[in-house]
């Protein structure tokens, strides 16, 4: 075995290369292995991918490789990838992917920049693409962007996906998640938190026991579903509410909660269930209650014909 300079070594005619120096990238490799795994449609078990880079390495590979081929192929075919430490920061409400190298976060410090990195442009398509599909959404060429929700709500709550594609992002893809925690704050809790204050309180209360309509408006992270859930958690437990969404956001503790959620159309352009549709469907359904969110279509019209208090936001 004979030693070379710069850590690797030559046994039996082959040399092995150290980390410091070896013929591939990172990112080389797990494309390679990639499509490899694609190829055969075999499992992302860890045996699988640890023989695929043996096989794409000739059988040299050294452990550390294998770990970090492994390591990035995770990101490839798991959850959230490279993203998935951002989402389960308690911290954390909104990740956002603006470029490879420009990913950033929105919580309770404010909006800051974080040194998670993307190989390049077609790694955060492939992501974007990937959860899409996860959320049972399409997203290509033809259909450039998408708004859903990831399955499942995991520790960290559920998950709003929303991702658009170049060229309609004309710096390259942009990918969104904004995390939906359980409401854990009632009324109470915000005027404890100074979020409103003892006259707000008692406005607040008075509102919803007069079974008043209102609306609530705000800028984006403002805390509007908040304090809608708050305020839906105020209702009578023997008054049936009834809500109509484009997103299932709102996640009140309330007993008689029923929700139902607008639908875009499927790849043939059919199946679209709209929220004037459901406003329609809702106000024969009983409610004591109609709660709407994001208004800003022709729902508007069914509700000025409401006979039950409306709840917009």
């Amino acid at each position: 075995m004979d030693v070379q300079p710069n850590g690797g070594f030559t046994m039996d005619g082959t040399t092995v290369h150290s980390r410091q120096e070896r013929p591939e990238t990172d990112t080389e490799l797990v494309e390679r292995v990639r499509r490899r795994i694609a190829g055969a449609g075999s499992g992302t078990d860890p045996r699988t991918v640890a023989d695929a880079v043996r096989a794409e390495t000739g059988g040299v590979a050294g452990h550390l490789d294998i770990l970090d081929a492994l390591r990035l192929l995770r990101h490839e075919f798991v959850g959230a990838g490279p993203l998935e430490p951002l989402l389960a920061d308690p911290g954390v409400s909104d990740v956002l992917v603006t470029a490879p190298d420009e990913v950033w976060i929105d919580g309770s410090n404010g909006l800051r920049r974080t040194e998670i990195r993307f190989s390049d442009e077609e790694a955060v398509r492939r992501l974007a693409q990937r959860l899409a599909l996860a959320a049972g959404r399409r997203l290509d060429d033809a259909q450039p962007f998408v708004d859903g929700w990831l399955p499942g709500s995991g520790p960290h709550g559920r998950v709003r996906l929303h991702a658009v594609l170049p060229p309609v992002a004309a710096e390259g893809t942009c990918l969104s998640l904004r995390v939906l925690r359980p409401a854990v704050h009632d009324l109470r809790a915000l005027r404890r938190l100074g979020t409103v204050g003892g006259d707000g309180l008692v406005l607040l209360r008075a509102l919803v026991s007069a079974r008043l309509a209102f609306l609530v408006t705000g800028a984006t992270g403002s805390g509007k579903s908040t304090l809608l859930a708050a305020l839906l958690g105020e209702v009578a437990p023997t008054e049936r509410i009834v809500c109509v969404e484009d997103a299932g956001e709102l996640q009140p503790a309330h007993p008689q909660f029923v929700r139902l959620v607008a639908r875009p159309p499927n790849v043939e352009g059919a199946g679209e269930v709209t929220l004037r549709e459901l406003v329609r469907e809702a106000l024969r359904m009983r409610p004591d209650r109609l709660v709407v969110g994001e208004v800003r279509g022709q729902e508007v019209c069914e509700l000025h014909r409401c006979q039950v208090p409306i709840l917009r936001a």
